[in-house]
């Protein structure tokens, strides 16, 4: 530590060595006196392996037990792995937050979704714009991402100034919104940068990501060429891909419908902040049964197989105004993001049996990525020169790659961080100096969890062994009355178990409580134990699964 003076330092609590789930920390001060600002408070989506479980948030609780020294939230701009964890963390932190005009309208839609009164903190920042927080003076420059307003964040301090770059790439034609602000970015590599804390997603792509516009050049090409229906999925956030879909169909006569409430959700949001007004208004998906099957196109949410999405239930037939047919077509205009291949791969393969037409980017011209390959990242050294390179959004294998090519461009300090570090970046050259506490939260249904609650060991046995519930009246006297209620649930048995297990549980129960007194309250706790101990031993030797149990002693 740097005795008596000033420091700026940096810490990740999510986002570092992962691909979603952001949080960054940036502070100055003396240490162990900081003032801190939060870049970004994102989420990141579960698997299989977590049961009940779709969103991952990072733990605040670091940053939440000094919020009396956070300044403000910083956001860069509106998907949900830089924003999604805002409304339901935002209680833990009550400070100012900063956004765009777009961004903000997505995190005002968050908070009303929640019954949370933001009211005066959500401070909206004009494309370009500046906000001072303490010896943070954050100037806001225009790059170009797959959604509206994608921002870099040059924060300069007494130490130097530090780009935040966030999500970016390099396009010439964005379609919609500001080209890079290439100017900007230069003065600010004339001036010295200290830091770039630099997006390392496609780090071994070579070339570059390519525009929006080679999307819509490529899209009309495939959809020119088609019969009957067309389903398109996407990210809902990648507006200047809706427009696209609504600027192919007008050209090819067809109309657009959006299927999906996170569709109709930005499409509403993005009209409210000026953009998508040339465009035909899109038909309710209720009406599209009245359009011809050639004269319409569907926008769909889903691209990444969410189960709950209006694809994946297009897929399997269970959507309620939507059918496919043999010959229809689907597009998928997106990228399949690691961990999502076997959810997308299912969802091709029930469109596939049924005859149903598939393209995806591996063999159609009709994505580009939104972030930068290796050509961005070059491009962007040479305006910005930083001292210190820390790579972030990236997986280890990402950031380690990250750190090599820093290298190659001259970088004098890359530093590859991990979650929970806090370097120091200035004065003297950089170091991790403490790590603090950081680690993950569960979104699960309206409750947030710890992810060594308890709830989630139970989930995952019930997932892996079964349930069984036993339920046994014991009358006033303290003996047994009527044979105990068996219920078991997901446990292998072969047929002649089954009918058997009940008959011997019955017994086990029996005998087992003829070694307690039933009226010593004191002895209930054993009882129940032995009881789950001794069943659950039996259901083992049976089916080789050893189930939750739980036991009932109903007294009458």
């Amino acid at each position: 530590m740097v005795k008596g003076g000033q420091e700026l330092v940096y810490c990740s609590l999510g986002g570092a060595g992962e691909i979603g789930m952001n949080l960054n920390l940036f502070g100055y001060g003396k240490p162990g006196e900081y003032k801190w600002i939060i870049v970004d408070i994102g989420v990141t989506f579960s698997d299989d392996n977590i049961p009940g479980i779709e969103v991952i948030l990072p733990n605040p609780e670091f940053i939440a037990d000094q919020k009396e020294n956070l300044l403000g939230i910083v956001l860069t701009h509106a998907h949900e792995d830089h924003v999604g964890a805002i409304a339901h963390l935002w209680p833990m932190l009550e400070c100012p937050i900063y956004a765009t005009p777009f961004t903000a309208a997505i995190v005002r839609e968050k908070f009303k979704e929640l019954k949370i009164n933001i009211g005066s903190h959500l401070k909206i920042v004009k494309l370009g714009g500046n906000v001072k927080l303490g010896a943070f003076d954050i100037d806001y420059v225009t790059l170009t991402h797959s959604i509206l307003e994608p921002n870099g964040l040059a924060i300069t301090t007494p130490e130097g100034v530090v780009l935040h770059t966030a999500d970016w790439k390099i396009d010439d034609d964005p379609l919609i919104g500001e080209k890079t602000d290439i100017k900007k970015l230069t003065e600010i590599g004339k001036k010295g940068v200290l830091a770039m804390v630099c997006d390392s997603t496609n780090i071994f792509n070579l070339g570059s990501s390519g525009s929006e516009s080679l999307v819509r050049t490529g899209l009309f090409t495939v959809l020119e060429k088609m019969k009957n229906r067309i389903v398109i999925t996407s990210f809902a956030s990648n507006v200047a891909r809706m427009e696209t879909v609504f600027k192919v169909a007008e050209k090819i006569g067809r109309q657009v419908c959006l299927v999906g409430r996170s569709m109709n959700r930005i499409y509403q949001l993005a009209r409210q902040c000026n953009y998508l007004q040339d465009i035909k208004v899109p038909i309710d998906v209720r009406d599209s049964k009245k359009i011809p099957k050639n004269k319409i196109v569907f926008l769909c949410t889903g691209s990444q197989g969410e189960q709950r999405a209006a694809l994946a239930r297009i897929a399997n037939g269970t959507h309620p105004d939507l059918q496919l047919e043999k010959d229809d077509n689907v597009i998928f205009s997106s990228r399949i993001i690691p961990g999502n291949e076997k959810k997308l791969f299912k969802i091709f393969n029930d469109f596939s049996k049924n005859d149903i037409n598939v393209l995806s980017e591996e063999n159609s011209m009709i994505h580009v990525s939104g972030h930068p390959a290796r050509e961005d990242l070059k491009k962007m050294y040479n305006w910005i020169k930083p001292k210190i390179l820390i790579p972030v959004h990236g997986e280890q294998r990402h950031m380690a790659e990250h750190i090599n090519f820093a290298k190659e461009m001259g970088v004098k300090f890359p530093i590859k961080v991990s979650n929970g570090e806090i370097i120091r970046l200035s004065p003297g050259e950089p170091k991790v100096v403490d790590k603090v506490t950081w680690g993950r939260v569960y979104l699960d249904g309206k409750v947030l969890i710890d992810n060594d609650s308890p709830v989630l060991k139970e989930r995952r046995n019930m997932a892996a062994n079964g349930y069984m519930e036993i339920t046994v009246l014991i009358s006033k006297n303290g003996q047994i009355k009527n044979n105990p209620v068996i219920t078991l649930k997901g446990i292998p048995l072969i047929d002649e178990d089954a009918s058997e297990i009940e008959y011997d549980l019955e017994d086990i129960v029996m005998d087992t409580c003829k070694t307690f007194n039933l009226n010593n309250s004191k002895q209930e706790k054993n009882l129940i134990d032995t009881l789950k101990g001794n069943c659950r031993k039996l259901i083992n030797d049976k089916s080789g699964k050893k189930p939750l149990v739980n036991i009932n002693l109903v007294r009458l």
